[in-house]
């Protein structure tokens, strides 16, 4: 893994969004999805929801399965954290899910959606639903996401474009996520998010 450490700031909210880990350029910037799949994910919520990005990192609490960039794989593209590197930051999230209480998580990302549902098969499976499992002994909602890489197909064509429309309705009509776009329609100052 290539530190820094990068995660979201500490905001108090029912809602959680987990991504999988930082990309080679969120440590510089040091925040997470700030680069080309942040730009997507911030865009599809926007639309979805009418929050925008600063609303949305101002009333979200962003964690990720690992904490650091965890380099380049052999082929090209981001390498997938193995087994004793997620097991290393799985405290930090076990301890921030214990300490939020989160009502609504939203996995991000095949890595991320296996450690919160358990899931390990298609994505067609598990993108366009809401789940309530116990994780990390808190009962929570789930809507998961597929990533929103720029090299990943999978949002942009059939059944996926659909699947994530239901997935980000899903999320829109949650009531933790309701009370985060009230506060966001009415402006700084108009409440404390979550």
């Amino acid at each position: 893994m290539i530190g820094p450490v990068v995660h979201g700031p500490a905001n108090v909210s029912e809602i959680m969004l987990i991504g999988q880990a930082p990309g080679p350029r969120e440590g510089e910037i040091g925040r997470p999805f700030a680069w080309t799949a942040g730009r997507t994910l911030f865009r599809w919520f926007e639309a979805a929801t009418g929050v925008d990005e600063a609303s949305f990192r101002a009333g979200v609490y962003i964690s990720a399965v690992a904490r650091c960039f965890p380099g380049k794989a052999p082929g090209g593209g981001d390498r997938r954290p193995d087994r004793e590197e997620i097991g290393r930051c799985q405290r930090f999230l076990s301890r921030e899910v214990q300490i939020l209480r989160p009502r609504l998580i939203v996995p991000v990302g095949g890595l991320a959606i296996e450690q919160v549902l358990g899931h390990k098969g298609p994505l067609v499976d598990v993108i366009g639903v809401q789940r309530t499992v116990r994780y990390h002994d808190v009962e929570v909602d789930v809507v998961a996401l597929p990533h929103p890489s720029g090299v990943s197909t999978w949002h942009r064509v059939e059944p996926g474009i659909t699947l994530l429309g239901r997935a980000l309705a899903l999320v829109a009509r949650h009531p933790s996520f309701v009370k985060l776009a009230d506060v966001a329609r009415r402006g700084p100052g108009a409440g404390d998010g979550c």
